[in-house]
């Protein structure tokens, strides 16, 4: 549906008519995006990507330039209308559907996917909100550059959403999360005005740093429409491998020595229980254990992911992993190991990494927890929680996995082989409440990369400091006096 005919469609039969046709009204005036209003049309965009969630909205509007998403802006404004941004609808926590009294705007983001620029000298790209992020990727590699920003989704999920939420990924460890990837922003305030910040400066102490305020805020601040990132020259050489650890402690001393031997050009280092394993052997046939045959496999308790980037030679990367990988069997660290010898073995290794969240809803209920930890804590906390979740939940298995390097995990939690699933997600409250403490006790965060959408919203109230909420409420209050941003995400409504 374009402009001429933005009326199209069945409209929901809500009680909200005459507000849905004004909206239609004026957009069909100069308009450049889509608006669409049919139930069936609108579906995809309504119910989130773990299917938990499903609202209603007058229209979902698909803008095509920053000024149609002020125009929009500007028009919620004037009739007390929510929006609810939308990127890729990627998300695990519930943060870019809207509520269910259909008074609000879905504003997706899907059609804005230009790159407006790259600049190879300046180390750079500027992107609009909607490009997915493999896109990017490829955009980068196509002038010979490296976009390190990398996540199991990354062929839906937008560079509008990975900054809304701050995304981390699977290379943190070495290139940060995207807030350190990002140099500039264009932003849609919430009285209808486009802040264009796109510049590819890495310093600029001309006051406060508006950018960052955005990303991060999960829409609630502000509409990211294109953003200017960094970019870096290519590796000349990658590196991946497999081992087998005993345990969590372990693997943190295998960190302790991957940093050592390999310091900067240590790229990813991701813990995976041998659980996740079982998981993704069992929903994708196809794949096959690191070590032994697929008809004797052998086995670790927990394995590690490493990666590194070279930036001298193939030569060089292998004498050093090589190197890397000879200690830490002498030193006992790791009881087996698979160095990847193709681009297709590497590319096997992080298969098994990344269905390890689809496996799991193949497998049925359960219950994320996207959380982190001090490094050095993660071997306590691991044991400490497992322990406490099986004495009050018995009948449950711990899905384990995440970016060791940066302290981040999944910490998730199944019904066990054999137990049934009905009623299982009752006892997710107290799940939460087990883990989070621990989180607490260990001083980390209850939300390291996903966000807090609304299913966190409750939890960070008892979590964060009643000072840094205050703070919290009087930027929102300031950015956003109507509260008609993504209202009861991050925080509770006004």
């Amino acid at each position: 549906m374009t402009a001429s005919d933005a009326g199209a469609g069945r409209p929901a039969a809500d009680g909200h008519d005459a507000l849905r046709a004004n909206l239609q009204a004026e957009l069909q005036r100069d308009w450049h995006g889509r608006v669409l209003v049919d139930p069936q049309d609108m579906a995809g965009f309504l119910t989130d990507h773990r299917r938990r969630w499903t609202g209603r909205t007058l229209a979902v509007v698909q803008p095509d330039t920053a000024e149609d998403v002020a125009r929009v802006v500007r028009w919620c404004a004037a009739h007390r209308v929510a929006i609810y941004p939308q990127g890729g609808n990627t998300g695990l926590v519930g943060g870019s559907v809207p509520d269910d009294d259909g008074r609000s705007i879905l504003l997706s983001l899907t059609r804005m996917q230009r790159i407006r620029a790259i600049d190879p000298i300046n180390n750079t790209v500027t992107a609009e909100a909607g490009c997915v992020l493999a896109t990017l990727q490829q955009a980068a590699e196509q002038a010979d550059r490296l976009f390190p920003l990398s996540l199991a989704s990354e062929g839906s999920c937008t560079l509008g959403g990975n900054l809304s939420t701050n995304a981390g990924g699977t290379q943190v460890l070495r290139y940060g999360n995207t807030r350190e990837l990002c140099l500039g922003l264009e932003v849609v305030t919430a009285d209808g005005q486009v802040w264009n910040g796109l510049r590819g400066l890495r310093k600029d102490n001309t006051g406060y740093d508006l950018k960052d305020l955005f990303i991060g805020a999960e829409g609630t601040l502000g509409i990211i429409t294109a953003a200017t990132m960094k970019l870096y020259p290519r590796p000349a050489a990658r590196m991946t491998a497999m081992a087998g650890v005993d345990d969590p402690h372990q693997a943190l001393a295998l960190l302790e020595l991957a940093q050592r031997r390999l310091s900067a050009s240590l790229t990813a280092f991701e813990l995976i229980s041998d659980y996740c394993l079982e998981l993704v052997t069992r929903h994708f046939p196809s794949s096959q254990r690191p070590f032994g045959s697929r008809e004797r496999p052998e086995i670790s308790p927990y394995y590690v992911l490493i990666e590194s980037s070279d930036a001298v030679s193939a030569e060089h990367a292998t004498g050093q992993f090589e190197a890397l990988m000879e200690e830490a069997f002498e030193s006992g660290l790791i009881n087996n190991a698979a160095i990847a010898a193709s681009i297709a073995q590497s590319r096997a290794f992080w298969a098994l990494r990344e269905n390890i969240s689809e496996a799991q809803a193949h497998e049925g209920q359960n219950v994320k927890h996207d959380i982190s930890v001090p490094i050095s804590a993660i071997g306590q906390f691991v044991e400490q929680t497992n322990a406490a979740l099986q004495q009050r939940f018995p009948d449950t298995v711990m899905v384990v996995f995440g970016h060791m390097g940066d302290g981040n995990l999944h910490y998730n939690v199944s019904p066990a082989a054999g137990r049934p699933h009905d009623g299982f997600l009752a006892n997710e409250p107290a799940m939460n409440a087990i883990v989070y403490d621990a989180v607490a006790r260990f001083n980390g965060s209850i939300s390291a990369e996903h966000g807090l959408g609304q299913i966190k919203v409750d939890e960070n109230r008892h979590y964060k400091s009643p000072i840094e909420l205050a703070l919290m409420r009087r930027i929102k209050s300031a950015f956003d006096p109507d509260g008609l941003f993504n209202p009861g995400r991050v925080l509770e409504r006004a």
